[in-house]
């Protein structure tokens, strides 16, 4: 099947509609800098005006909702769409699709809600499982979260939960792997995709066997036809700073990019998280806004899409669990990755 923008018609119709926003990418970035100082923004200005094809894809940048949790539940989601459509985004990532204290919204209206702003519902985070019979998991209650990812539209439903229903064992992957391929058919049945968002522990090794990672162990027993991965990129090497060492020493260093280029089709969906690195934190970095950090986003984007058929086969959320000032963090993360530019 054809994963070129040509068998999309949502993406061709906002790209007309939004002027081949990511293709245009350098005027919409120095636009959205425009805080800067007057060094700053020269300096900045001379930076895009490089040349070079956008390393962003067209259509394809995303935002994880949950970074501005703080203004849906104050503002709701129409002000909150308003801004990200200013900002250049193409698509969102859902974390619950209540607004709190900004009062309730039916699926059929934040549907519509986003596409009147430009936006495409692209996925959602849903826990894994619960003690409670009633609750809002794929464990509990598969059908109603079916029911509503259809409702929205959505291509892509997953979760943020690790795989550590049953222990840490091999055995207990194993056992959690089975479930997550009986979500992965009943999404499929539907026309989605089921995924598994990671954060650094999924790299950490079964407590039965120290040379089993449990990421590897995870991919090897999901089926790769229905059952997708979301890679946290930040997580992702915050994982290869804690467990680049077995638990006897021994070495056993990864490249989370290597992951993806291995098997690119598991990976529909990334977010784009930074981090300043600082070896006192626990997890190795300090989480930072998209471009203010160590993480190399040009050379893994740019690594990506440069595979054969890929361009235009992922979606690339922003996100940071506790920005400053989340609107800031929303326009500035944009900016920069649509600043990027590589040789064509």
């Amino acid at each position: 099947m054809s994963r070129t923008s040509q068998s999309d018609p949502e993406l061709t119709h906002r790209l007309t509609r939004r002027g081949m926003l990511g293709v245009a990418a350098g005027a919409t970035a120095a636009a959205l800098l425009g805080a800067a100082t007057a060094p700053a923004t020269a300096a900045t200005d001379s930076a895009l005006a490089g040349r070079g094809r956008p390393v962003l894809p067209p259509g394809r940048l995303g935002i994880q909702l949950y970074s501005l949790r703080d203004k849906v539940s104050t503002l709701g989601f129409a002000p909150v769409f308003a801004e990200l459509e200013k900002y250049g985004y193409d698509e969102v990532e859902f974390a619950g699709y209540t607004q709190g204290s900004a009062g309730p919204i039916t699926l059929a209206q934040l549907r519509r809600l986003a596409r009147d702003h430009g936006l495409t519902p692209i996925g959602s985070h849903v826990g894994y499982y619960s003690d409670d019979p009633n609750a809002y998991t794929f464990a509990q209650n598969l059908t109603k979260v079916l029911d509503d990812a259809q409702a929205l539209g959505l291509k892509h439903i997953g979760t943020a939960s690790g795989p550590f229903r049953y222990g840490s064992t091999v055995d207990a992957w194993k056992r959690a792997a089975e479930e997550f391929n009986t979500y992965g058919a009943a999404a499929k049945a539907r026309g989605m995709k089921f995924y598994q968002h990671n954060h650094s522990d999924e790299f950490s090794f079964a407590t039965d066997n120290p040379k089993a990672r449990l990421y590897d162990v995870l991919l090897a027993e999901t089926d790769p036809d229905l059952v997708f991965l979301e890679m946290d990129i930040f997580w992702a090497y915050a994982g290869q700073f804690r467990f680049s060492k077995r638990p006897d020493g021994g070495p056993a260093p990864f490249e989370p990019l290597d992951y993806v280029l291995r098997q690119p089709h598991r990976y529909p969906l990334f977010h784009v998280k930074d981090g300043v690195s600082d070896p006192a934190n626990q997890f190795g970095y300090r989480m930072v806004d998209v471009g203010d950090g160590d993480i190399d986003y040009k050379k893994f984007i740019s690594a990506v899409t440069r595979l054969r058929g890929e361009r235009m086969a992922h979606h690339w959320q922003t996100e940071h669990d506790q920005p400053a000032e989340s609107f800031t963090f929303a326009r500035r993360s944009s900016a920069y990755l649509h600043s990027l530019r590589e040789k064509c």
